[in-house]
């Protein structure tokens, strides 16, 4: 488990003068970037404007201070955008309010499973992600075509309203709306250190009121804006209401969890570091906790603006807490001039927010991967958009757990997978944390549906988590494997092979899914000093699904920036037709992927500039192929 304590208090060890001034100019920038978003998602999710900047602050600060990550940058994201405002329609924003408390106690207890969260399908995320992004842009094209009357919550409904009311589109709505993504998109080839969301908030809204035109902003629909930070006071909702509160608060919770780390994964591959990820959803919990109390909304970690963090040389904590404090001196100063934004131009970036969320790009390759897979995105995307955001992660989980052990099925004998599923150490009586006593607890003191629900996540959680234990990745070059591991009567150890220098041998033990792939790249991104050539032997994996595919993607590519070549070596057939169908079998090469470790590592000399060797006579087929070419 990681250690409970903030990367701001590791980060001010030996901390300088010149990181402190990168550190500022970052948070700087990202406290503007953050300036127009914050208003934007508050409105997109059916709150007032003020209380998206209150969140930034708040939250943002308590997410930099308590933290696991050097960069994370926490507020108001679009992710929330769908919940909030559903939440807002059937409970109110007091019941948001207590929804968002309630939620920041769930996450301390999702705190000790911040390791199995990580455990999420690449196909889930990619679903619900392009899910949220396409009802973001139905949400705003109201705004951004400037038309009247209001539009209903619901999705196919949203969009015939949208057809009914076409005859109303306001010209200089539409003219706004272009100009702001115009800006947006062309500015930066001008000027990187000016962030292109406020310099189109800027413009837009200068030329809305020097040109006097006709459209909606942001004073004419919410009145005048609350500049000045409330006085704290707990929601005003009854102890009655708050079990049907319980479901909200489960899905702020499971939602920010997920977003917080993936923001923190990206952000670990942009700068090279490892976060805690227990340490950040504490530091979510709190600032879910506290952020409503001065009227804010749900918060969690911005890949958006942690990213523009890390780009602008963001290397620790300080440089969050800075951009809360921009934040909060704009709000002070500048905050009642915010009723003159135009609605269309929150829209316009929005538009790109949404654009940016899809990964259009990411989710059409995805239907080269394997059926199940492909099955796992449609669906969450699909029960996204149409049916609810936490039905949608939830049936993904499961559909992807169900699906997995069927691929296993097929691929394996089942009755080992069945023995490695039962847990000799599990002991319901004894054990407090049973998911059995668990949902056991939720179905007395809360509600049923939540009870099944919680059970269903959690359990699909542990069993990621499980098999992920079972899948192992162990590094051969060195003798640093299993003291149980009997090479001298493997034929195919790579301790009976000479490995060249500059070549380090990996090796996985098994399914190669969605709940080993963060093991994966834990362990390689744990290499102190490149290889020259890396091999990752795969003779006991069987299979290989969506996020297996992901991760080794991302390994090639990283390699390759980082000068050393990548081998596959004891592939199954399996894994071939998915690296085919995925499109990484071509952006490996052919000549880097073979049937046996000696074919391999002859690959891995010749780049060196080292004579072949031949293969031991006493070596034996690892995969089905290389036995029949032998016999």
């Amino acid at each position: 488990m990681d250690r409970l304590v903030p990367k701001l208090v590791t980060t001010l060890q030996g901390y300088s003068r010149d990181q402190f001034v990168t550190d500022l100019s970052a948070g700087i920038i990202v406290g503007i970037v953050a300036l127009p978003l914050a208003i934007a998602f508050a409105i997109a999710s059916g709150v007032s404007p003020e209380r998206g900047l209150f969140t930034a602050i708040i939250a943002g600060f308590l997410i930099s201070v308590l933290g696991g990550s050097r960069v994370q940058i926490g507020g108001p994201t679009g992710a929330f955008v769908v919940i909030v405002y559903a939440i807002v329609q059937r409970h109110g924003v007091e019941g948001l309010a207590m929804a968002t408390v309630m939620a920041g106690v769930v996450g301390f207890g999702l705190a000790r499973l911040g390791g199995a969260i990580k455990f999420i399908p690449y196909p889930v995320t990619i679903g619900f992600t392009s899910g949220i992004a396409l009802i973001i842009l139905s949400g705003e094209v109201k705004d951004f075509l400037g038309l009247e009357g209001p539009v209903p919550a619901e999705f196919l409904a949203r969009w015939r309203t949208v057809a009914a009311h076409f005859g109303s589109l306001n010209p200089w709505a539409v003219a706004v709306s272009l100009v702001t993504l115009a800006i947006i998109v062309f500015w930066p080839r001008l000027n990187r250190r000016i962030p292109s969301p406020f310099v189109a908030l800027i413009v837009t809204t200068a030329a809305v009121q020097l040109l006097h035109l006709p459209v909606d902003t942001i004073g004419s629909r919410f009145g005048v804006i609350n500049a000045a930070l409330p006085a704290p006071s707990l929601p005003a909702v009854t102890f009655h209401q708050m079990p049907g509160l319980m479901g909200a608060a489960f899905t702020i919770a499971l939602l920010g969890a997920v977003e917080s780390l993936l923001s923190a994964v990206v952000a670990d591959g942009m700068i090279g570091g490892r976060h805690r990820s227990n340490m950040e959803l504490v530091a979510q919990g709190v600032a879910n906790i506290v952020s409503p109390l001065f009227g804010g909304i749900p918060a969690t970690g911005a890949i958006a603006r942690t990213a523009t963090n890390v780009r602008n040389g963001g290397r620790t904590p300080v440089a969050g807490i800075v951009h809360a404090v921009t934040l909060l001196l704009i709000t002070l100063f500048f905050g009642r001039w915010a009723g003159l934004i135009p609605m269309a131009t929150l829209a316009g970036i929005l538009v790109v927010v949404a654009y940016s969320m899809s990964e259009w790009r990411t989710f059409l390759a995805e239907f080269r991967a394997p059926k199940s897979d492909v099955a796992v995105l449609l669906t969450t995307f699909l029960l996204t958009v149409l049916w609810d955001l936490t039905v949608a992660i939830e049936v993904g989980m499961v559909l992807a757990a169900f699906l997995f052990m069927r691929r296993m099925a097929e691929v394996t004998n089942i009755s080992v997978l069945t023995h490695e599923l039962q847990d000799p150490k599990d002991d319901f009586e004894n054990d407090p944390n049973a998911v059995r006593r668990r949902v056991f607890l939720l179905t007395v003191l809360w509600d049923l549906t939540v009870a099944i629900e919680v059970g269903m996540v959690l359990a699909a959680f542990l069993f990621m988590r499980r098999m992920a234990e079972v899948t192992n990745i162990s590094v051969l070059t060195h003798e640093l494997q299993d003291p149980k591991d009997d090479f001298e009567n493997d034929p195919n150890a790579v301790r009976r092979r000479v490995v060249p220098p500059g070549v380090e041998v990996y090796e996985i033990t098994g399914p190669f899914f969605f709940g080993a792939a963060e093991t994966f790249k834990e362990r390689l991104g744990r290499i102190a000093v490149r290889p020259k050539v890396l091999i990752l032997r795969m003779r006991h994996v069987p299979a290989i699904d969506s996020t297996g595919l992901h991760a080794l993607r991302d390994l090639v590519r990283r390699s390759r920036r980082d000068g050393s070549l990548v081998l596959l070596s004891d592939v199954h057939a399996q894994p071939v037709v998915a690296l085919e169908r995925a499109g990484l079998y071509d952006e490996l090469g052919e000549n880097n992927i073979h049937g046996n470790i000696d074919d391999a590592l002859n690959r891995a000399r010749e780049h060196l500039g080292l004579p072949p060797l031949a293969a031991p006579t006493f070596a034996t087929p690892t995969v089905a192929r290389e036995g029949k070419e032998r016999a």
